[in-house]
């Protein structure tokens, strides 16, 4: 028995072995692997038909329909998306705030695919949503922040405004399949020059204002407890000395001589000549 070369093998079984690798290639082409991080639409000539690992809230890993797939080579095709959550970040924008200040914000949000269809029918990828989503994130952002003065969002009203804008933001983000999670703003400056100066002197001017009427109160109120106190103390005075009128007599002729013979203003620089019978030296005298 001769063995066949392989030109000769070729002759005889070509058609055989061309049918082995059309089988085997689209064998390979009919398996799709999807991970867990991502979600697949299979489209059918353009059409969307069906679902792979699509995104559902709170499920577990080994739970989603990950894995490998089916399709029909050359028929169906695999549109992969991210099910993690992406960024979008906004460029540089000016905005004018309600009190004319101009603004430069630097804002950045964070979205989902949760219809893949509707995304995939809308924008076709997720680069194209985040496309679609930048200008419209700009606009939103220009008509919450443009209701709000510039001194609003450097107190807890720019939470308010985060979550207005988020709202707003993902109304329109639904319309592509997506979900807005969260919207920042990492930054909010005035422009560098003048503007800026001035707002700086503005603010130092109302800051000061409000300590001089925290001041004001601290001393008003400093007054209305001094005068409750000493109204207190002499009320506590008169209803000792009620009690015993000598002894009231005594004690203000005390005090009256130390400040007369024993005070500050008298040095010893002066002389005072009294007689001894003199009314005012009436408590040395005794009882």
């Amino acid at each position: 028995m001769t063995a066949m070369n392989p030109q000769a093998i070729w002759r005889e079984y070509r058609v055989a072995i061309v049918a082995l690798a059309a089988v085997a290639v689209a064998a390979l082409a009919s398996v799709v692997v999807v991970p867990e991080t991502q979600q697949a639409v299979v489209v059918r000539l353009g059409d969307p038909v069906r679902v792979v690992n699509k995104f559902k809230p709170n499920a577990d890993y080994g739970q989603t329909g990950a894995g490998m797939v089916l399709r029909v080579p050359f028929f169906e095709r695999v549109v992969r998306i991210d099910r993690r959550v992406m960024a979008l970040d906004m460029e540089r924008q000016q905005v004018l705030s309600i009190d004319r200040r101009p603004l430069e914000v630097d804002a950045f949000a964070r979205f989902r695919i949760i219809d893949p269809v509707k995304m995939v029918r809308t924008a076709g990828s997720t680069e194209r949503v985040n496309e679609q989503l930048q200008p419209i994130l700009a606009s939103v952002l220009r008509q919450e922040l443009g209701k709000r003065t510039f001194q609003s969002l450097l107190t807890a009203e720019r939470g308010q405004a985060m979550k207005e804008i988020r709202e707003g933001l993902d109304r329109e983000a639904r319309e592509y399949g997506a979900q807005v999670i969260d919207v920042r703003i990492k930054r909010a400056d005035l422009p560098e020059g003048t503007p800026l100066e001035s707002a700086f002197a503005r603010m130092k001017a109302d800051r000061e204002q409000v300590a001089t009427t925290i001041r004001a109160q601290g001393q008003k109120q400093a007054q209305i407890v001094q005068a409750g106190a000493e109204a207190e103390a002499a009320r506590i005075y008169a209803n000792s000395f009620n009690k015993d009128a000598s002894f009231y007599d005594f004690y203000r002729a005390m005090q009256s001589y130390s400040q007369t013979f024993a005070g500050q203003n008298n040095k010893g620089s002066s002389s005072i000549i009294l007689s001894p019978d003199n009314d005012y030296l009436r408590q040395f005298k005794g009882r």
